[in-house]
C-alpha cells in the first residue's frame, strides 16, 4: 500500500469504543491515529496550517472506526479459495461498504488444497496490511451439520494434518472451526491455542456440556451462532447458551435477516453483550448478480440474494456486507447503534487477539474509519490511514 498522508476528519459524530462523541475530530498520520479531540483544535496541527494534510469535513454525520471481518469467503464474483487475485478482487468489494480489516475464510477441502489456499492467503496479507489473516472453516467438522461443506472431504484433526496447515499459513492461520465432540478435537484445540489459533467451535452436533468443555478448555469463538448447529431447548440448551455462559468467547452472527431472525439476533446481543461480532459469511456472489456460482466443490444457486446449494437448498454462505449488517442491527432488531458497531470493530478485534490496535478511534490505534451518512450508508472509507473508498 502507498505511504499515507496526514489525514484530518473534523465535525463529525464519533462512535467508538461504547461512546458517541459529538462535533469530534480525528488525526492520522501514516497508519496510526495521532490525536483526537473536540471542537476547532484540529486546526492547530502543523499539516494543516501548512495545507499539507487531506481534511474531510465529515459536517456532522457519524464516523465509526473500521469494520472487521472474521469470517468472509469472497465476493464480486471471486472466492478466497481461488488465488491471490481472487482475493484481492473480492476484498475491493467489501472495503467498499467499510470492511477494512478482514480474515479470509476458506471453506472444507483435502489438506493438499487447503495448504495452497493458505499459502495465497499469507502472501496477500505479507503486502497487504489489511488482510489479517486465514480461518479455516473447515475440515474437522460434523457430517450431520456440515451446511455447504463437502461431506466426502470432512475428516477428524490429527497432528500431520494441522502440522501441515500451520506451517503452509507461515504465521497467518488466525482462527479454524472445530467440531469438539470428535477425534483428535481435544488435542487440536489445546495445540491450536498454544500457537495463538483462535479456536471456535462450529459446524457441529455438540451439546452444551461438550460446547462448553471446548470453551473451558481454550476454544473462544462460536462460528456463525445458531446455524450449522443444535439451536437452544428449555432442556438442551446447547452451543449457543454455552457461548453465553463463557464470558471469554465471541458469538458470531451473520445478521442478513435469512440466517438469524432480528429478534433472535436482539437475544444473542442480550445474553452476551460486548461478545457478538457481526460477520457476514460472505461468498462470491456479495456484490454480485443472482445465479449460479460455487463454494469450494458444491454448487450453488444464489436467488433474490439469497445463497442456497443446488442440491439440497442448504444457505451456502450469505451475500452480506458489514455495513448493512450494521443498518440491519439497528434496524430491525433494535441495537443500539453504539452496541451495533462494537460487534462490527472491538468484538472480532477482540476475537483474534487484536484488541490492543484494531476497532476504536483512539490514539495509537490502526488509522481505520468509516464515514457514515444519517442513513448508515458509507461515504468514504479510509485503511491503514489512505483512503480506500
Amino acid at each position: 500500500m502507498t505511504t499515507a498522508p496526514t489525514t484530518v476528519i473534523h465535525s463529525a459524530r464519533i462512535v467508538s469504543g461504547g461512546d458517541t462523541v459529538p462535533d469530534a475530530w480525528v488525526r492520522f498520520e501514516g497508519d496510526r491515529i495521532t490525536d483526537r479531540g473536540i471542537g476547532d483544535a484540529w486546526r492547530d496541527a502543523p499539516a494543516v496550517r501548512a495545507g499539507e494534510a487531506e481534511v474531510t469535513d465529515a459536517a456532522g454525520r457519524w464516523l465509526t472506526p473500521g469494520f472487521v471481518d472474521i469470517h468472509c469467503h469472497g465476493a464480486g464474483g471471486a472466492a478466497f479459495d481461488d488465488g491471490v487475485e481472487a482475493i484481492r478482487a473480492g476484498l475491493s468489494v467489501h472495503r467498499a461498504h467499510g470492511t477494512t480489516r478482514s480474515v479470509c475464510s476458506l471453506v472444507t477441502a483435502p489438506v493438499d488444497v487447503l495448504v495452497e489456499r493458505l499459502r495465497a492467503i499469507a502472501a496477500v496479507a505479507a503486502s497487504d496490511p489489511l488482510v489479517l489473516g486465514a480461518h479455516l472453516e473447515g475440515p474437522f467438522l460434523d457430517h450431520e451439520f456440515r451446511g455447504a461443506h463437502d461431506p466426502s472431504m470432512l475428516r477428524t484433526a490429527d497432528d500431520e494434518a494441522l502440522d501441515r496447515l500451520v506451517a503452509a499459513a507461515g504465521g497467518a492461520l488466525r482462527q479454524i472451526t472445530i467440531a469438539p465432540e470428535h477425534e483428535g478435537a481435544e488435542a487440536a484445540i489445546a495445540r491450536l491455542v498454544d500457537e495463538d489459533v483462535a479456536v471456535a467451535v462450529g459446524h457441529t452436533g455438540a451439546d452444551f456440556d461438550t460446547a462448553l468443555r471446548a470453551f473451558e478448555a481454550g476454544a473462544s469463538i462460536l462460528t456463525h451462532a445458531f446455524n450449522g448447529m443444535r439451536g437452544i431447548h428449555h432442556r438442551a440448551p446447547g452451543p449457543v447458551v454455552a457461548a453465553m455462559r463463557a464470558d471469554h468467547v465471541t458469538l458470531e452472527v451473520i445478521g442478513d435477516g435469512v440466517h438469524v431472525h432480528p429478534e433472535v439476533v436482539r437475544l444473542a446481543f442480550s445474553g452476551a453483550p460486548g461478545r457478538v461480532a457481526l460477520v457476514t459469511d460472505a461468498m462470491a456472489a456479495t456484490g454480485s448478480s443472482d445465479g449460479a456460482y460455487v463454494l469450494g466443490s458444491l454448487a450453488v444457486d444464489v436467488r433474490d440474494g439469497v445463497a442456497r446449494l443446488a442440491d439440497t437448498g442448504a444457505i451456502a454462505g450469505s451475500t452480506l456486507t458489514q455495513d448493512e449488517a450494521l443498518r440491519r442491527a439497528v434496524l430491525d432488531s433494535g441495537i443500539p447503534l453504539h452496541e451495533a458497531v462494537g460487534a462490527l470493530t472491538v468484538a472480532p478485534a477482540s476475537a483474534i487477539g487484536r484488541a490492543g490496535d484494531l476497532g476504536r478511534l483512539d490514539v495509537g490505534f490502526a488509522a481505520d474509519a468509516v464515514l457514515l451518512d444519517h442513513d448508515l450508508a458509507v461515504a468514504s472509507v479510509w485503511g491503514a490511514g489512505a483512503r480506500i473508498a
